[in-house]
């Protein structure tokens, strides 16, 4: 997508299109490219979901029409919810991927993109994958803020320490990982939920704002990551070692 985006920011302003109308055309170029990207890498694990559930390819071909388009309206609804809570770009809603592609397309249309670090991440880019080491984790620990990397990285720290466990068969491995990962992706959904229905309230004009109430500070917030390490542990190894 940033590729694509950088492309047709080229073409559009050598077009002699500049100015709004045409970063907000080299934005719908970019975002088109990647919605189309995205909706490739879901296909073809729904796909492969679907055959091992058995799914007959007419049933497969609705399921996947009717997930883009419910998908796309429930989506679409959220961002205007999201903005008319916040604003994009505030402290409550960094969105890093979104400023980034801002910053490309009015880099080039006003002739002031920072080339140099362009080229640097390129060439970087390049020689992690001569090296054999994935570009997206390292891409994405770049630009992500501290909060989110530093949980990315518990979570890798404890996948690690599970993978290398000795004594322990592949497929209570892979059992365990599964558990792991479900309920993993659990908290993440809920905590999108969770994030819209603060939208709601921060419309509507209700208030949740308990800092002046309750404040765990940073002690806390470590002693709530232990806890929810704890939780994973529990729902993942402990199970299956009892089971």
């Amino acid at each position: 997508a940033i590729a694509t985006l950088l492309i047709a920011t080229f073409a559009i302003k050598s077009s002699g299109k500049t100015g709004i109308d045409g970063m907000t055309a080299a934005i719908a170029v970019g975002s088109v490219i990647c919605i189309i990207a995205a909706i490739a890498g879901d296909t073809s694990q729904d796909l492969k979901t679907g055959y091992l559930l058995g799914a007959t390819p007419k049933k497969q071909q609705m399921g996947e029409m009717l997930g883009v388009v419910v998908s796309g309206l429930a989506i679409g609804g959220v961002l205007y919810l999201l903005d008319a809570a916040w604003g994009y770009g505030t402290a409550e809603i960094p969105a890093p991927q979104a400023q980034l592609m801002k910053m490309i397309v009015e880099g080039i249309m006003g002739g002031n993109l920072p080339w140099g670090l362009v080229f640097v991440g390129v060439f970087l880019a390049i020689c992690l994958e001569i090296l054999r080491i994935p570009v997206m984790p390292f891409a994405i620990g770049l630009y992500l803020p501290i909060y989110l990397n530093a949980t990315i990285m518990i979570g890798g720290i404890v996948r690690g320490l599970l993978d290398s466990r000795k004594g322990v068969d592949e497929k209570t491995k892979t059992a365990q990982a599964t558990d792991g990962t479900l309920y993993c992706a659990g908290m993440i959904a809920g905590e999108g939920l969770v994030g819209i229905l603060l939208a709601i309230f921060a419309v509507v004009g209700i208030s949740l704002d308990m800092s002046g109430v309750v404040n765990l500070g940073n002690i806390g917030g470590v002693v709530l990551m232990i806890i929810m390490i704890l939780s994973l542990l529990k729902f993942s190894i402990w199970r299956k070692k009892k089971a």
